[in-house]
């Protein structure tokens, strides 16, 4: 078993660490370019809520400041783009104006204190990719980020530290790469909360 989930933990690592490979390529093609692009700039604030979030029984609330380089300096009008599987692991897609995109997803843009929250929920575990037989993966949510003036790019999937394939481990392995994705959660009322600071230009994967 411990093996098995060292495995998941490998497959993890090269799957989904940064996002799904292929989806996010940026282009000058409408149907082609990262998803960040399409929002409505009209719509943007520093909250948002993914779709169907009222019916989820696993409500999550994902809030947090993101910072400049340096790591102390608030990033205002930062835009950041999350997309993520459903409560069973799948993804949602669709298609509107001819481009597919994933259902679950939100935009915020950041205040003057750098601040943002999603209100999502705990998705399911995909499959984990590269991973043959087939196997459920972690579960994970995928963050895109993009400052004023600068091109987007993709940072840690956030994952959460109480899944049950997070072993001890693939935490250690994580942390060794500056790995800041990880959600802690705690109980608040009837909803799941987790505190998660972000600082840009750490750890990017350009588009």
């Amino acid at each position: 078993m411990k093996n098995l989930l060292t495995f998941f933990c490998a497959a993890f690592l090269m799957g989904v660490v940064y996002s799904q490979n292929g989806q996010d390529n940026v282009s000058e093609d409408y149907k082609n370019r990262s998803p960040i692009y399409d929002y409505t700039e009209a719509t943007l604030s520093s909250v948002d809520t993914i779709p169907g979030y009222a019916g989820q029984a696993e409500k999550l609330k994902i809030t947090g400041t993101i910072y400049q380089s340096d790591g102390v300096t608030p990033a205002k009008d930062v835009i950041l783009f999350i997309y993520q599987p459903n409560e069973d692991g799948e993804y949602d897609n669709r298609k509107q104006n001819d481009k597919k995109y994933v259902y679950h997803r939100a935009w915020v843009k950041t205040d003057a204190n750098g601040n943002y929250t999603f209100y999502t929920f705990v998705p399911g575990a995909s499959y984990a990719a590269n991973a043959f037989p087939r196997r459920r993966g972690l579960k994970h949510i995928h963050p895109i980020v993009m400052a004023p003036g600068e091109e987007a790019y993709k940072l840690d999937a956030f994952v959460f530290s109480d899944d049950p394939l997070m072993t001890n481990r693939c935490k250690k392995k994580l942390n060794k790469q500056e790995f800041q994705g990880m959600l802690n959660l705690e109980q608040e009322g009837g909803l799941f909360v987790a505190h998660r600071d972000l600082v840009l230009n750490s750890q990017q994967a350009d588009l």
